[in-house]
């Protein structure tokens, strides 16, 4: 596995992270009732609509790649899964048989500084791991850089927790339930309270739309999904 080194201020984002990796997966699919597979489905579908251009694929906050897995077996281009998080890398390293471990490349990488040259991959995608990456237009003006032009970006992040939904039964959750389930079975408090509290701290899915244009992306277009407690946004890379 490539590795390259972590600045400071994403290394206790990555130590979190890395104390949950044997649980994440499960839940991931307890927290969302198993929908996580779903919204992962649709922004995989995103990224690989017709009028892609030839070349790889990124996948950052790649986690246990199950996103890079599910690019895999839709496509046979290759796949960098990049993650400041190593122990999340190599939690999902077993999924990954000899034909899938041929074309899915994990690197220990910042989102900020990515180990690629311009223009080189072909789209990427980045689920639930933006609101992650401070700054943000850091974030994205890096992927900007890497993507080819009339390359895709494919967005997958949760709706901003400031919006009262479901008559503030997901706020209630998010705040109450979200941490303490977390912490049931990861046994760790922090990790699921910090959680929670870049969702609620999150925009909204405007101003990330907003944020994809003045980085360089073109026709960005974005759609809820569980009555807006996740949202999919898609750019073209002018």
């Amino acid at each position: 596995m490539a590795e390259l080194p972590v600045p400071g201020d994403n290394r206790r984002v990555a130590g979190m992270f890395g104390r949950v990796a044997g649980c994440y997966d499960l839940l991931n699919h307890l927290l969302s009732a198993g929908l996580d597979i779903a919204w992962r489905r649709a922004m995989v579908r995103a990224l690989l609509a017709p009028g892609l251009p030839p070349g790889p694929i990124l996948d950052l906050a790649a986690g246990t790649l199950d996103v890079s897995i599910a690019i895999a077996r839709r496509s046979d281009r290759p796949i960098l899964a990049a993650d400041v998080c190593e122990p999340m890398l190599r939690a999902g390293l077993g999924k990954l048989d000899t034909a899938l471990g041929r074309r899915i490349h994990p690197t220990v990488a910042d989102g900020r500084v990515l180990p690629l040259p311009d223009a080189s991959v072909a789209g990427a995608t980045i689920a639930f791991g933006i609101r992650n990456i401070r700054p943000r237009p850091e974030a994205l003006a890096e992927l900007a850089r890497v993507i080819r032009p009339g390359g895709r970006l494919a967005i997958l992040e949760f709706g901003t927790g400031k919006r009262r939904m479901w008559g503030g039964l997901y706020n209630f959750y998010l705040r109450n339930i979200l941490p303490r389930i977390g912490k049931l079975i990861s046994g760790d408090d922090e990790a699921y309270r910090y959680l929670a509290a870049t969702i609620s701290e999150f925009p909204e899915e405007s101003v990330l739309a907003e944020e994809m244009r003045q980085a360089g992306f073109a026709s960005v277009d974005y759609r809820a999904m569980a009555g807006g407690i996740v949202f999919l946004h898609a750019g073209v890379k002018k």
